[in-house]
């Protein structure tokens, strides 16, 4: 700082950059109490920038002083007295930890000089955004496995959100409570329990960072490959029994989703079948049971043949058909023989 600077010794130790946890409360307490009458405006009022970008801010006054400049790491500006507005600029910002002061001789009090701190957040996407599972080969289902989310060298991790989904959906967020400046690793885990819907699905992570307003819109992401799953999962028919009425286009279809492919074997046939439907027409009526097989377990389904309805019509039609027969028979040979013993 410049020689015009008389604040207390403890206050000038802010500047010294020393990092006694004390001394930097007290500093902190400091300047938000100066900043709240100093007649300093920065634009903008906070800053983030990409790790290396260049960055700038502006610090304007609009009262005479005795002198004013920037207090900094990298980009300090040296106290002028002959002008209103003085700019802090990095032409490729390195330092993590950066903490730019504009400052100006100005009494406020029973102190000669006030300052202003510029907040600047640097940030740096991950390197890489990984996804992987604690297991190996096809998944069952309704067992519990854990994704794992692995993402490398990302600021600052207090920004940072791990998303999580399955197809397009989002299953849930991870945040994080760091507080770390610099480039850190972080592995986050998901536990899910996948179902036979799940079978074919596509997870994945993703890093966001929300930065804020004044950071980039929208929020920079970076998003691991898919991790395709395959799930296994039992035969499970929809309906445990069906009625069948024999027909020539009508079948007994027992097909059934299940991972692996199943096999079928059915109950009540002369000879034994492999296949997962049978032809009704070739049955006779009867309960017929088929049975769904594959490493996860098994399930039935029994099926009611029954005989069509137009045998029966036909059946009822026929009897009748005899009984008139046989009814006009009757009367033709009792007509018969009346007429015959009447002319005798």
């Amino acid at each position: 700082m410049q020689k015009g600077f008389s604040l207390t010794t403890s206050f000038r130790v802010y500047y010294m950059r020393l990092t006694l946890v004390g001394f930097s409360f007290l500093h902190f307490s400091l300047i938000t109490d100066a900043q709240a009458e100093c007649p300093l405006q920065l634009n903008p009022q906070r800053v983030v920038v990409r790790y290396g970008d260049s960055v700038a801010a502006n610090c304007n006054t609009s009262v005479l002083h005795k002198g004013m400049g920037w207090e900094a790491s990298e980009g300090a500006v040296p106290m002028t007295k002959n002008q209103s507005l003085i700019t802090w600029r990095v032409s490729e910002l390195k330092e993590w930890d950066i903490k730019p002061v504009c400052f100006i001789n100005y009494k406020i009090g029973d102190e000669d000089q006030c300052p202003v701190e510029l907040p600047v957040t640097v940030y740096k996407t991950p390197d890489s955004v990984f996804i992987s599972v604690n297991h190996s080969g096809p998944m069952k289902e309704r067992e519990p496995y854990h994704l794992q989310c692995d993402v490398h060298n990302v600021a600052p991790v207090q920004n940072l959100t791990v998303n999580w989904y399955k197809r397009q959906t989002l299953l849930h967020q991870t945040t994080f409570t760091g507080t770390s400046e610099t480039p850190v690793n972080e592995t986050v885990t998901l536990l899910i329990r996948p179902d036979r819907a799940d079978d074919g699905a596509q997870y994945r992570c993703e890093a966001e960072l929300d930065l804020g307003a004044e950071g980039p819109q929208p929020h920079p992401t970076i998003s691991s490959k898919p991790l395709n799953v395959e799930v296994y999962y039992k035969p499970q028919h929809s309906s445990s029994t069906e009625t069948i009425i024999k027909d020539d286009k009508v079948m007994l279809d027992c097909t059934v989703k299940a991972n692996p492919a199943p096999t079928y074997t059915w109950d009540h046939l002369k000879e034994k079948n492999s296949s997962s439907e049978l032809k009704s027409s070739a049955l006779s009526p009867g309960n017929y049971t088929c049975t769904a097989t594959n490493a996860l377990g098994r399930d039935s389904k029994v099926f009611i043949v029954k005989s069509t309805d137009r045998t029966t019509f036909w059946a009822i039609v026929l009897t009748g058909v005899a009984v008139a027969v046989a009814l006009i028979t009757s009367y033709l040979i009792f007509k018969f023989g009346f007429s015959k013993n009447s002319v005798i």
